[in-house]
């Protein structure tokens, strides 16, 4: 498997040492992820991480068995499997594929071999679980102070950032269930939000159209945690052309 290819498609692998990728290299199986894919089941042992390389894979908390909403979001710029680099075997929420994605898979007991024959390794993937921290704090933060359209707008925000292209293919049902409000109200938050020319919204397909405009009305819901992880791990933004040429740090 061609090196510079995965360095391009994971902000993970791409950004740790080529001491380390070497040791996860022979390891790494591509897989094809479809809509639903469990990825971790909550209080179930891991037994694989997966470095996305399109697509989203969202990190759900369930409230009963009928109530759920998102609490964390993955794409390109990051792994399943945190509770494994901090020391546990064990998954604190579901995982699962929200969009279509590619991913490069890798059994629980490898990895953990690597974290510990390396003294590099773990020190650099904590830092990007500190971020994911610092994502999930201010999902929670913002879920209980903001109006259903600020996180709607902060969630198209995100996941426009891990995309290729301005399209993301969602449900409103689906929707629902990631911000964790009846699926009537996110069918009311997308028609404010499309009347202010942001976003056209079709069946099972949303287009940003105005991404400054959904930047104004995120307002300070957006922002800080993508400084975080620029400050941790590198750049996020998938809109970059050169993304894909950027050198190691």
């Amino acid at each position: 498997m061609d090196r510079k290819v995965l360095q391009a498609k994971s902000e993970l692998l791409r950004r740790m040492s080529a001491d380390d990728f070497e040791r996860l290299r022979p390891h790494l199986k591509s897989v094809f992820l479809e809509l639903r894919s469990p990825l971790e089941n909550e209080g179930q042992k891991i037994e694989a991480v997966y470095f996305l390389e399109s697509g989203i894979a969202s990190v759900v908390a369930k409230a009963s068995v009928t109530a759920e909403a998102e609490v964390g979001i993955i794409g390109f710029e990051g792994m399943t499997g945190s509770a494994l680099i901090m020391g546990d075997d064990l998954a604190s929420f579901d995982c699962y594929v929200q969009s279509t994605s590619e991913a490069l898979r890798m059994s629980a007991a490898p990895f953990l071999e690597a974290l510990e024959d390396s003294p590099t390794l773990r020190p650099f993937l904590l830092r990007y679980v500190q971020y994911l921290h610092i994502q999930t704090s201010y999902t929670a933060s913002i879920n209980a102070r903001h109006s259903l359209e600020v996180r709607l707008a902060r969630w198209l925000l995100m996941c426009s950032d891990r995309t290729v292209g301005d399209r993301l293919t969602i449900t409103h049902e689906f929707l629902s269930v990631m911000l964790g409000v009846r699926r009537p109200g996110v069918t009311v938050g997308l028609q404010t939000i499309e009347s202010h020319g942001y976003i056209r919204a079709r069946r099972g397909e949303i287009t940003i159209r105005d991404r400054h405009g959904l930047m104004m009305l995120a307002r300070d819901s957006y922002g800080p945690p993508e400084l975080q992880y620029r400050r941790l791990v590198g750049d996020l933004g998938s809109k970059n052309p050169s993304r894909q040429d950027r050198p190691l740090n």
